[in-house]
């Protein structure tokens, strides 16, 4: 039997598919976090998550995984592929393997084509383009420093300004001070401030309060929705940006949205009026996730085309 391998490595866990040549989804398997790989911690970080995914779902397909040789194994990897080929290759028996972003494999699960633009807003945010040439093209993606405009540690960072901005005086009323200091327990907004600079705080756990403000803006904090309106116009100027490098105005473009930010219907609303202002846009959810994605781009690497079946 033919057997493809498609493994979405994230920050959070990994997810990977075993598929036969025909397009059916043999099983699916699960591991830890596999997102950095520089220190050696992370690097036995991200063996054990790709070895324990790729072992489950062997198991459950009634594979032998000493055994089993991939004809393409496909990795979409959180953070770039470039530090993980290496590990990657010496671990998993395969005869091609194609390791790239996160983004890359999410497109590829998103539009039938392959093609098109998805926009990814999860902690951070990312806008990644293919066009019918092979062409690709990327903007933002770089981390809550420098980026992530858009994305849910953005938008929980945006709201504490707001409740800082409040309770120095010079910011407009707004109940975010009072929802987030419920939802953190702490006192103040100053002290909330010095938690989130903590170990305790991690980037993700900051991230994880944006829903707060999604629930202060639906109940009409003026505040909060600017902050999630400003998120989605942050996050269709990424989606413009890439858009503008690989077509023509009003050319027909399939752009596709993912990741929790979007559970916000207020802002995905917004999202969608501003993408589709351009009249060749048509946008929408997903068609499948980012797992499905890699396992497809295995299949377009054997030149196979199948139509996914479970």
């Amino acid at each position: 039997m033919r057997l493809f391998l498609g493994v979405d490595g994230g920050q959070s866990s990994t997810k990977g598919l075993i598929g036969d040549a025909t397009g059916r989804v043999l099983a699916e398997g699960a591991g830890g976090p596999c997102n950095h790989a520089e220190a050696a911690e992370g690097r036995a970080k991200l063996e054990q998550a790709v070895k324990a995914c790729v072992a489950e779902a062997c198991r459950r397909a009634g594979l032998d995984a000493a055994a089993v040789r991939f004809e393409v194994a496909c990795f979409g990897m959180s953070g770039g592929p470039d530090d993980k080929r290496e590990i990657l290759a010496a671990i998993l028996p395969a005869d091609r393997l194609v390791v790239t972003t996160d983004a890359a494999i999410a497109l590829s699960g998103a539009t039938q084509s392959g093609q098109g633009i998805i926009a990814i807003a999860g902690t951070g945010s990312i806008a990644f383009a293919r066009n019918a040439q092979g062409r690709t093209a990327r903007a933002g993606g770089w981390g809550h420093l420098f980026g992530d405009e858009g994305g849910a540690f953005d938008i929980a960072r945006q709201a504490l300004r707001a409740a800082l901005r409040l309770e120095e005086g010079w910011g407009p009323p707004t109940d975010l001070r009072r929802a987030l200091l419920e939802a953190t327990g702490a006192r103040n907004a100053n002290e909330m401030m010095h938690r989130f600079y903590g170990s305790d705080w991690s980037r993700q756990r900051v991230a994880a309060l944006a829903p707060v403000v999604d629930a202060a803006a639906t109940q009409g904090d003026a505040v909060a929705l600017e902050i999630l309106h400003g998120a989605a116009q942050q996050l269709a100027l990424l989606a413009a940006a890439v858009r503008s490098q690989l077509w023509k105005p009003c050319d027909a473009v399939e752009v596709a949205y993912i990741g929790g930010v979007f559970r916000s219907n207020l802002l995905l609303q917004r999202f969608l009026t501003l993408v589709e202002l351009d009249e060749g846009n048509r946008c929408g959810p997903p068609k499948y996730g980012p797992a499905e994605g890699a396992l497809l781009e295995a299949y377009r690497a054997a030149e196979l085309d199948p139509e996914l079946r479970r």
